[in-house]
């Protein structure tokens, strides 16, 4: 792993401090000398110590190794190095909690070993039966590997969804990864961290959860303004936070932000439960008291951009500059043969344009004799226009210019006659086009062509008009 607070002593002393709470640092060098100064030994015999005793609250699990982002493994501190013996003060001072742990330690071993068994029957046998997937089907669900504070994460997410999720159609948005990541996400996106530590077996987290941090109120605030991660106490990370922040009483909420030398600046910490009311109005206070080294940090870093942008402005000015100076030479060599291809392409042009110029005087011609030809056989399909009579229809068509036309038809005359009334006006030019009623709107189309005009409803008289189609 990776050293968080770079090569010096001091950083890992201030790490340290930051991950365990511990504010005594003359007990947190004596820790870390016993450890030789590795940072992932040192937290991980800490937080198996104290987690001991609270067996209770903090499941065995919590008492893995710690995640890569609280470790270090200084390989150029450890190597060749002999291994240095715990001091007096430390033995003295550990001697109680390795006394307790050991004895609650065999107690709680020959529990387990129980419950394993017992449970290893049980999901076997429910295995075998086709109730609960095999530990095979689990892990081939993960196909890109993660690590282990973002497991930790997704596992929160998850039970937090299930059983918060569905009840409310609002949440925070959680994010699927460590705690260090999430920090550095909210440095890069100039944002404050909301941080919540979940507690499954306070009586207060149920109701906080549901009505507090899934209400529409709290959840869009944080979702717009914070960048959220949320952790279980049960869980190793979770834990650690707990400890880092002194969580005292729960439901546990914390609003923190990056500081120097790989340190966690609280800016606010909420514990108990409280109406969304309250939990907003604690919200939006420090987001305005925190708004000015945001600030100062997005212009710094807009300051950076721009003078990189600058840079490489500069840097593409001189490779413009000295391609144009390229370009130039080979013009000036190009120029004749460009002269001579442009007289040749304009004699070229010049007899296209002349043959489509005819060609389209033509077609012109061709298409206009075959629209009065189309007229002429239109108007005679329609023969003679009936006189006024109980079984004539009197159609009024008004045209897109405003012209009207005005025509009786036999009431058992098919609609694609008044089409071909249309087609044998000079009226319009358009080939596309519908008949429509305004009152009520109705379009004629080609699916009404084969109904007559009493069929269509419009006898004895109608009023239609010319709807060009685009």
């Amino acid at each position: 792993m990776a050293d968080p607070g770079g090569s010096g002593l001091d950083d890992k002393l201030a790490y340290f401090q930051a991950i365990t709470g511990l504010e005594d640092t003359d007990l947190c060098t004596e820790i870390l000398s016993a450890h030789n100064w590795d940072l992932e030994l040192a937290i991980s015999s800490f937080t198996s110590t104290a987690e001991s005793p609270s067996r209770a609250f903090v499941p065995s699990s919590s008492s893995a190794p710690a995640d890569g982002a609280y470790a270090d493994a200084s390989s150029s501190l450890t190597d060749g190095a002999p291994q240095a013996s715990p001091g007096i003060t430390w033995k003295l001072i550990t001697l109680p909690f390795y006394v307790v742990s050991g004895g609650i330690g065999l107690i709680s071993g020959a529990v387990g070993l129980g419950a394993w068994v017992a449970g290893s029957v049980l999901s076997r046998s429910l295995g075998l039966l086709g109730f609960v997937p095999s530990r095979e089907q689990h892990e081939s669900d993960r196909l890109i590997p993660v690590s282990a504070s973002a497991a930790e994460a997704a596992d929160f997410v998850a039970v937090f969804e299930r059983n918060f999720g569905a009840a409310s159609a609002s949440r925070p948005n959680f994010l699927v990864e460590g705690f260090m990541d999430a920090l550095q996400r909210s440095q890069r996106e100039f944002k404050l961290l909301f941080v919540y530590l979940h507690s499954p077996d306070h009586p207060d987290v149920p109701v906080f959860c549901a009505e507090c941090l899934c209400s529409g109120l709290v959840a869009s605030f944080v979702n717009e303004n914070f960048v959220c991660w949320g952790g279980s106490i049960r869980g190793s990370e979770g834990f650690k936070m707990s400890n880092s922040l002194k969580a005292s009483r729960f439901p546990f909420c914390a609003v923190v932000m990056a500081s120097t030398n790989q340190r966690i600046a609280l800016l606010e910490q909420v514990e108990g439960l409280k109406t969304p009311e309250e939990m907003l109005s604690i919200l939006q206070r420090v987001l305005e008291e925190s708004t000015a080294p945001l600030v100062a940090a997005r212009l710094e870093a807009e300051e950076r951009r721009t003078n990189l942008r600058l840079r490489e402005e500069q840097d593409a000015a001189y490779r413009a500059a000295l391609e144009a100076d390229q370009a130039r030479e080979r013009q000036r060599k190009e120029e004749q043969e460009r002269l001579e291809r442009e007289a040749t392409e304009a004699e070229r042009k010049r007899m296209e344009e002349e043959e489509a110029r005819e060609r389209a005087i033509c077609e012109a011609a061709e298409r206009e004799a075959a629209i009065t030809r189309r007229r002429q056989e239109k108007a005679m399909s329609l023969g003679t226009e009936p006189a006024k009579g109980p079984d004539v229809t009197q159609v009024l068509v008004r045209f897109p210019t405003g012209e009207r036309k005005e025509r009786r038809f036999y009431s058992s005359t098919t609609v694609k006659s008044l089409y071909d009334y249309v087609d044998s006006l000079d009226c319009l030019n358009a080939e596309k086009y519908s008949l429509v009623s305004n009152f009520p709107r109705v379009s004629y189309g080609p699916e009404k062509f084969s109904l007559s005009l009493k069929e269509a409803g419009l006898h004895p008289q109608a009023s239609l008009f010319v709807e060009i189609e685009s």
